[in-house]
This record gives structure tokens, sequence and C-alpha cells, in this order.
């Protein structure tokens, strides 16, 4: 039976080709200093058992080894990037990091065109795999596209527009310029995405939802799920599909406005029912019977719990209309929990769970609006109950974590799949399970994490299904940021991106 090679993968070249270079340099190394040390004997400068013949060996040797090691670790680095690049096209399994051609070092020693040279060449090789026998005309091409209900754009490397179809939401100015009409809500924006795939990437694909073209009460309003393709190097670097998501996701939107409507009209009603509540607890308790104080608990939890669902719906209608702007002042961790804190007591209670918080008084102020920060801490710790075994414990923690402060809730209930997580900022996003067991709105996270980056923020989640969740509200410290918030009288647009959706209505692509 014949045996095959197996073939050597470029992978495995590096650690191999690295392993060898080094150890020749330090056998050349140590050769050179004996063979110094051989002179220094044969023409009687020293004798082989001088003390100073060894030391001048010895340091002779160190000496060498240290400026060739500077030397090949100098050296070696653009064979390493072009050998990792080489991989990274190959789509081998590698631990090397992808080479950055734009860094200021590869642009002044020029190493930069050889990069982009290679990042071409895979482009070039991609398209030369098609069969381009029965290519149709380019005037074919075109007018299916402009048939079709999907959008498509082209972008070439400066993000201009190359091609649009007739669906794609293109404005075009009197002067003919052409911008792409898209509002990304929050920080995962096209622009942003195309940033890190410049910086690390040689082809990347991702995927946004529900990305509409117009704000709320625009005429012909559409919707779309935006998938977006980078190669780098490609005459057409992005290519972008928009698929018309209007049918689907206006309904959505309708219903968002009667509810806000309905909210809006509720909010005074149930700040009557909240305050008569507090009113007669505070006359009635000491000659009420323990089961009655414990009907009162329920009404206050409820009442306090309806409220909360009308502040999310309100608050979502203003950050989907882009007016989702706060007054931020310094304010602690500790004063904004306070507001909340005997409602979580009352919430904690009425489902036999335990809330242990620990936020340590002397943490650094943050940039806040205190009701705000508030709902969000509310929102979390309330799902955390909600997801949470019976008699089991939430803990709310903070620290410090750089220029932020970090205020985490973390239960032990039933946890998430991955899939969850990844889709759990999304507006009206509930998954199978949730919806069947846990009643919900489906928007708390996505305002809380619209509130967070309002703040110049952050709001991530780790969980593991089975094994509870723990959710990390990061907010920047107000001496940080105090510069910048006086100089825009405590308004939060100066701490805020440009490229964040409200603040900057659409990424502007030119054509």
């Amino acid at each position: 039976m014949e045996i095959k090679e197996v073939p050597r993968l470029a992978s495995q070249f590096w650690p191999t080709f690295f392993n060898r270079t080094l150890t020749l340099v330090i056998v050349a190394q140590i050769l050179i200093s004996f063979a110094v040390g051989v002179a220094l004997v044969l023409t009687e400068t020293f004798t082989i058992d001088s003390i100073m013949l060894w030391t001048i060996v010895g340091a002779l040797l160190v000496v060498n080894l240290c400026v060739s090691l500077l030397i090949f670790k100098y050296s070696i680095r653009p064979t390493r990037d072009l050998l990792a690049a080489i991989i990274h096209i190959s789509g081998e399994q590698t631990t090397l990091t992808l080479p950055n051609p734009n860094t200021k070092s590869n642009e002044r020693t020029g190493f930069r065109d050889a990069l982009q040279t290679i990042y071409e060449l895979s482009s070039i090789k991609s398209e030369a795999k098609t069969d381009h026998t029965a290519n149709p005309q380019p005037s074919t091409v075109t007018n299916a596209l402009d048939m079709t209900v999907c959008g498509f754009v082209a972008l070439d490397s400066k993000r201009r527009i190359m091609y649009a179809n007739k669906s794609a939401p293109i404005h075009t100015d009197v002067n003919g310029l052409r911008t792409l009409n898209l509002l990304f809500n929050g920080t995962d924006t096209l622009d942003s995405w195309l940033d890190a795939c410049e910086e690390c990437s040689v082809h990347a694909e991702h995927i946004w939802t529900r990305i509409p073209d117009r704000l709320p009460n625009q005429e012909n309003r559409r919707f779309f799920d935006v998938i977006a393709s980078y190669q780098k190097g490609a005459t057409t670097e992005t290519v972008l599909a928009l698929i018309d998501r209007t049918s689907l996701y206006s309904i959505d939107e309708e219903n968002l406005d009667f509810i806000s409507f309905a909210a809006h009209e509720l909010r005074g009603p149930i700040t009557v029912i909240r305050g008569y509540l507090d009113v007669l607890e505070d006359e009635l308790v000491d000659v009420l019977k323990d089961d009655q104080q414990e009907l009162f608990r329920r009404l206050v939890v409820s009442s306090n719990r309806l409220s909360g669902y009308i502040d999310n719906i309100l608050n979502t209608s203003k950050y989907d209309r882009r007016h989702l702007k706060m007054h931020l002042t310094e304010d602690s961790i500790t004063a904004i929990y306070d507001i909340i804190s005997d409602d979580m007591k009352l919430r904690a209670g009425a489902q036999n769970r335990l809330l242990a918080v620990s936020i340590p008084a002397d943490l650094p102020t943050v940039a806040a609006d205190r009701a705000s920060i508030g709902e969000v801490f509310g929102n979390l710790i309330d799902n955390a109950i909600k997801y949470s075994n019976e008699g089991g414990t939430i803990n709310v923690t903070a620290a410090v974590n750089g220029d932020f402060v970090d205020v985490s809730v973390q239960d032990h209930g039933i946890g998430m799949p991955e899939n969850v997580v990844s889709n759990l900022f999304q507006k009206f996003y509930r998954s199978h399970r949730s919806r069947e067991t846990v009643s919900g709105t489906g928007i708390g996270l996505y305002i809380s994490k619209a509130i967070v980056e309002s703040h110049g923020g952050t709001i991530s989640v780790r969980s593991e299904d089975g094994r509870g969740s723990t959710f990390v509200v990061s907010l920047p410290i107000y001496s940080t940021v105090a510069d910048k918030l006086l100089a825009g009288d405590n308004n939060n647009e100066g701490i805020i991106s440009e490229g964040n959706g409200w603040i900057k209505n659409h990424s502007m692509y030119r054509s």
C-alpha cells in the first residue's frame, strides 16, 4: 500500500523556522566567543586558567547574545507578518495575529505595500476562481438587481458608494452626492464595524436587524435586515445586502406608537395610585394585620412594576426618535441605588428571593442622570429576580475598572444559551423559553442599553445555560468627563461618540 505524505501546513512552518533560526543565532555567538577565547590563549595574551580570560569570554558572549537577539527580533518580524497574512488568507488555524498594513512603522519602512499586495492578490485569486465563461453583460446584472425588492450597495476602500440598486435607501442631494440612509442605534454601527475590519480582518461578515431608514412619523419609513461582507483589498471592498422587512417590523412599531400614547395617558393615574398607597400604608401601619400589610406590600410592588413598564415604553419611543438626551451630573452609585432600594427589596421579597447588595461607600463619583440609571438598575435587578430560582440570591456589587465604575447584577438562575445572549439587547426580543414562562415586554434591556450608552458607558452580559447570568453596567468616572460636561452645560452629547445613531442621524457614504 502506498502511503501518501501528509502535506505540511503553512502554519507549521513558522515555529520550525523560528526555532531553527534562533538556535543558529545562539550557536553562532557561542562559537564566536569560543574562537575569541582560543585566539587569546594562542597569542599568549592570557593562559587557559586565567580568570580574566573567562571573564572576557563570558562578557563577550552575553553582549553578543543580547545584541544578536535584538537584531533577530527586529529582522524576523517581516517574515512573521508575511507568513501570518498568507496563513490567514489560506484559511488555516493559527495563533499569529493578522498584520495591519496601515501602522505607522509599516508605512515608514514601506512594508505596508508588501502586505497590501498580498491582500490584493488574495482578492484577485478569489475572483479568478469564479467561472466567467457565462457571465452576463453588466447591464443585464444591473437590470436584474433593480427588479429585486432587496437593496444592494457596493462601497470602495474609502467607503464611497460605487453602486446602489433602486431598492437601496439612497438619498441624492442637489449636487448629485449620494448618501446611504440607515439609522444605527448605539455603538454597533456600520462605521464602527468597518473600522474594526480595517484594523484586523481580511474577510468578515456582519448582520444587523431592524435598521430603519427614517425616523418615526416620517413618511415611507422602511426597515431592513442588513448583511455586510468585507474583503480587504477588493475593488468593491464592502458589499451590503439590505433585506426589506418593513411588513414584519412595522407592525411592532405601530403597536409601540399606540402603546406609547396609552402609556403617556396612564402615567398620571399610576402616579396618583402609588401616592395614595404610600399615604395609606403610613397611616394604617399600626392597625393593619400581618396579612393586610402583605396585601399592601404586593399592591406597592405591582404598581411600581407597572410604573417601570410605562417608563420603559416612553423611553423606548424617545430613543427611537433620537430624543434620548440627558443632563448628567456628579453622583454616587450609592445615592442612585438608594432611590430604588426599597422597591427592589419589596420585589425580591414578594418573589421569595434574597437581594444581597454590596456597594463600597468610597467609590468615585460617576456622571449620571440619577432617575435614568436608577431605571437601568431596576430593570436588571427585576430581570434577575424573575429568572432566578425559588429562594435564590441576587448579588449587586460595584468596583472601579480603569476610568469606569462597574456595577454588576448577578443571579444564579436559569441562565441563557449563546444564541439568546447575542440577541438580548434587541428591541422586542424574547427567547422562546422566556415567552412561555416569564411575563415581560422585551424592551427593558433595549432601553437599558440606550440609557447606558447615552451616558458614554457600556452594558454587557455573561451567561451560561443553567448557571445564571451577570450583567455589568460601566459608567464613566465623573472626573474623567467633567471638562466635556461643563463645556456643554452638562449635556450628554459631549461624551458620546459621533458615530452613535441618535447623535449622528446616519453614516454618510459618498459616491
